[in-house]
């Protein structure tokens, strides 16, 4: 049996939005953010990071600095008794950059290389999924997999829902202040579903 996902944006939305996360000291998590993935983790849901990296692409710095801040990431999670089931990154631009970095590729939200990729290793079913993000792409992310998504008001979050939520393709299903709002959300609308009585023998 598929396993049931939260699949949560990177920047702005696990830490705080630097535009670039191009030291390994700008990464710091936001606050609740541990409290929300240990959340997750207890009821039995695989916590995933999905992201847009295109500072690769760009050269503003190396792919080895998203693996830095990945396994610190990782390490000040765990601090809070909280994990990460998989991390997947698109380091990619179709623009900008010299190759392999610079191409049109399936991992760039909110195109679903990303997610169809964690769905294959981890056994993930969409369907039952939610997809977390800061950005209205996020929203559209989830929606594309078939996905309920929510957006948080950290990051980029707050000025997307002002000024830019005219042009998403997509409405969230839900909006949350913070990463630990949309989890707690999340199970929420997971307590409420009918349960279904199991078949005679």
């Amino acid at each position: 049996m598929a396993y049931r996902a939260v699949f949560l944006d990177r920047d702005g939305t696990i830490n705080e939005e630097m535009g670039y996360v191009n030291h390994i000291e700008r990464f710091n998590l936001l606050p609740r953010v541990g409290q929300a993935i240990r959340l997750l983790n207890q009821h039995g849901w695989k916590t995933v990071v999905v992201t847009n990296q295109s500072g690769v692409a760009r050269g503003y710095f190396p792919e080895s600095l998203i693996h830095q801040v990945h396994q610190k990431m990782q390490e000040l999670l765990i601090k809070e008794g909280a994990h990460l089931d998989g991390i997947y990154y698109c380091p990619h631009h179709p623009d900008v950059g010299v190759p392999p970095y610079r191409q049109k590729c399936r991992c760039r939200k909110p195109l679903t290389g990303l997610i169809e990729e964690a769905v294959r290793e981890l056994n993930l079913d969409t369907s039952q999924s939610y997809v977390v993000g800061d950005r209205g792409m996020d929203i559209e992310f989830g929606s594309q997999v078939g996905a309920k998504a929510v957006l948080v008001l950290t990051g980029y979050g707050k000025g997307e829902l002002e000024y830019s939520r005219d042009q998403w393709k997509v409405k969230p299903d839900y909006v949350a202040e913070d990463l630990y709002e949309a989890v707690q959300w999340i199970l929420t609308q997971e307590s409420h579903k009918t349960k279904i009585p199991p078949s005679p023998l």
